[in-house]
């Protein structure tokens, strides 16, 4: 199973930098900068809610499941 994340997609359709995004979120931008590379383990339901409102999308459109 592999969880793919778009959310530097989401963020250049936005015209968003990685530290404008985690400013607006109040997260280091280390934080930001793993979930974007896909080296977190989890998201916090909380989280991805803050980051779709401030990119105006649909969680679906940050996370992606391709089989293996």
């Amino acid at each position: 199973m592999a969880i793919i994340v778009n959310l530097d997609v989401e963020m250049a359709k936005n015209k968003m930098s990685l530290k404008e995004l985690a400013e607006r979120l109040d997260i280091s931008m280390t934080n930001l900068s793993l979930l974007k590379t896909g080296k977190v383990k989890g998201v916090r339901f909380d989280t991805l809610e803050a980051i779709c409102r401030e990119l105006n999308c649909k969680p679906g459109d940050i996370l992606d499941y391709k089989a293996d």
